[in-house]
């Protein structure tokens, strides 16, 4: 039935199957508190008869002398690492989860030190998550700088990944506010260290960034570095496999790596303000308010952008979405990333409407099939190559901002809305345009899987430290299956605000202009039902009634669309759908528009479904780009 929808052209294919994995990542389970579970209790053995134990001094002796051959093979042990405070291990030696099994390259370590310049210029260095006979080799290696054995507890043996991530939190909650579990914090020693050297763990090699010891090393260190109070330069040297949290240690502040060994200098004011954000999502990064938090920012380096790749369907979008923003007040850039697919024509639209175009090649996601709708879409990682902009907020072409979200782009990568699981969405999010890191994300796309097939379950696994914005920064349009008549009402109201309560409005299910203007074409197909809403939908088309008229044209109906159309309203009749839209009649200006060449489109009815149709049947002549010599711009005022 959704292939009906959609229709079977390339266009309406990529459309379709967008639509498809957009639906996949909808929440599908209500609120779950996530709570750290205590430790359990010691075991404890009651003792019935207190004088037995005088009755067997032989066992009692045999018992201790036990006990103190248990003590002196744990001491032995090479995994308890007796250079550490005594709280960092119990009884089965030091935490595996912190245990790192790299074998220390020396060489290339030196190599590394020697980017830093005279050792002599350098006072001390602190040693994180190094056991004793390494902090020696340390000593040996550099004798005349101060060592500091730096103390850390470890995080609760009960503190996962989801507790600091859960699947979702109440953010209208007032009573019981969701807090994030903490994690022990580094002692800051006394002497100024100018280096901070790490050794990370890196247990999981399918899960190896959703570490907590991982990320409770990584986050200590960039609190100790932040913590230095002079103006000398502090670096950050990391011994790893894998590579540290891109969005905390960014690529472009890689001083130099040999092998395991990654050294940084990171800008200590800017790390100060990503530390003051929680540490998981479990807390909101920016919270509810009623008015916009002040921010002023660098306007001209700060830009919206958005995509499209061999989708035509999506333009219209594209034009209404711009014209959303500049109705919120913003003036920052818009930037649109299109490849060649895109004609001159509709690029001509895009123009008018305001962004500007960048041309791209795009980039094959190597484990999508060929003609599959997620073929092309890690084209989204071209972003990052925007460098000429410190922050971009991007946005999915099929959402209106209702209210100015510039305050955005104070927030650091990746600041986005929640998900599914321990995930985010990328409809909207907040990124930092760095070269280095578009090599990152290029340089894995063969070893790391995308849970859902598509760029947003691949940018999970690469930036798995987020920050959670709240959802109505990215509201979907969707009636959840259990929701209560008092949370679809309370939708409905937010859908329809005077003025808007929500931020943006993400459009799922049949978009706006593929639709009829007169109600919200999504009540005539059963499964697109929960995506159904008239005041969202006559929201939109206000939005486009502002636009230049010249702009209009972009959000056309093709005739095979207008025959989709009307046999999905043919359907919803004999179904007999209590909703009733079925019956509203069609006062749609653009179904008398022929914009191809099957301008009958109600005789195409008669053969509706047949698999031998092509889209060759269906040429659409491409009219000529238009100009924008006549367009002043948008129009900044609301249609009535």
């Amino acid at each position: 039935m959704r292939g009906a929808m959609m229709g079977n052209s390339p266009a309406n294919v990529e459309a379709r199957h967008r639509l498809s994995s957009s639906i996949e990542d909808i929440y599908k389970r209500r609120l779950q508190k996530n709570k750290v579970k205590g430790i359990e209790k010691p075991l404890h053995i009651p003792i019935q008869d207190r004088s037995s134990c005088c009755k067997f001094p032989l066992l009692k002796l045999a018992f201790l002398i036990l006990i103190c051959c248990t003590i002196v093979t744990l001491f032995r042990s090479p995994e308890v690492d007796l250079s550490h405070s005594s709280s960092r291990w119990i009884w089965g030696g030091s935490d595996p989860r912190y245990f790192s099994d790299i074998d220390m390259n020396w060489d290339s370590l030196m190599k590394v030190i020697e980017k830093l310049g005279e050792q002599n210029d350098y006072q001390g260095i602190g040693l994180l998550n190094f056991n004793k006979t390494e902090i020696n080799h340390w000593k040996q290696l550099l004798p005349d700088v101060t060592h500091v054995d730096l103390q850390l507890d470890y995080a609760d043996r009960n503190l996962t990944w989801e507790s600091l991530y859960p699947e979702w939190i109440d953010e209208e909650q007032e009573k019981e506010v969701p807090v994030c579990p903490s994690l022990p914090k580094v002692d800051v020693p006394r002497k100024r260290l100018d280096l901070i050297a790490v050794k990370l763990p890196c247990r999981n090699e399918w899960n190896w960034s959703r570490d907590v010891a991982r990320l409770h090393l990584q986050i200590a260190a960039a609190s100790l570095a932040a913590s230095a109070k002079g103006s000398y330069p502090v670096h950050l040297l990391f011994i790893t496999k894998r590579f540290p949290v891109p969005n905390l240690f960014p690529c472009k502040e890689l001083v130099v790596r040999e092998g395991n060994v990654w050294l940084y200098k990171p800008d200590l004011n800017v790390l100060r303000e990503k530390l003051q954000l929680p540490v998981g999502s479990c807390e909101l990064a920016l919270p509810l308010r009623d008015k916009e938090p002040f921010y002023s920012g660098n306007p001209r380096r700060e830009a919206y952008a958005t995509i499209l790749h061999s989708a035509h369907v999506y333009v219209c979008g594209a034009i209404a979405a711009a014209q959303s923003i500049r109705l919120s007040g913003s003036n920052r850039d818009l930037v649109i990333l299109v490849d060649e697919s895109i004609s001159v024509y509709h690029r001509s639209g895009l123009e008018a409407a305001g962004w500007k175009i960048r041309t791209i090649k795009r980039i094959r996601n190597p484990k999508a099939e060929k003609d599959a709708y997620n073929e092309w879409n890690y084209s989204k990682f071209r972003l990052w190559q925007l460098t000429d902009y410190d922050k971009i907020i991007f946005i999915d072409a099929d959402l209106l901002i209702l209210r100015n979200i510039d305050f955005l782009f104070g927030m650091p990568e990746i600041s986005a809305t929640g998900n599914n699981a321990t995930l985010f969405n990328s409809g909207v999010m907040v990124i930092e345009p760095s070269n280095c890191t578009f090599q990152l994300l290029m340089e894995h796309i063969n070893e790391i899987e995308s849970y859902n097939g598509g760029d947003q379950g691949y940018l999970n696994e690469i930036f798995t430290w987020w920050h959670r914005i709240p959802k109505h920064m990215n509201f979907l349009k969707h009636f959840w299956v259990g929701d209560e008549e008092e949370v679809k009402q309370k939708k409905i109201r937010l859908f329809g605000s005077e003025p808007p309560v929500l931020y943006v409005l993400h459009y799922l299910g049949v978009k706006p202009w593929l639709c009829f203007r007169d109600y919200d074409c999504n009540w005539n197909v059963d499964i697109f039902q929960e995506f159904a809403s008239d005041i969202a939908h006559a929201r939109w088309w206000k939005v486009h009634d502002a636009m230049p008229e010249k702009l209009h044209q972009f959000c056309s109906l093709k005739s095979k669309q207008k025959a989709q159309l009307e046999w999905d309203r043919r359907q919803a009749e004999q179904t007999n759908y209590t909703d009733g839209h079925w019956k509203i009649k069609i006062q749609d200006h653009r179904l008398k528009k022929c914009i191809d060449n099957l301008c009958n489109w109600k005789s195409m009815l008669r053969h509706w479904g047949e698999s031998n149709w092509t889209d060759d049947e269906f040429f659409n002549p491409t009219p000529p780009a238009i100009s924008t010599s006549s367009l002043s711009g948008l129009v900044h005022t609301t249609a009535s």
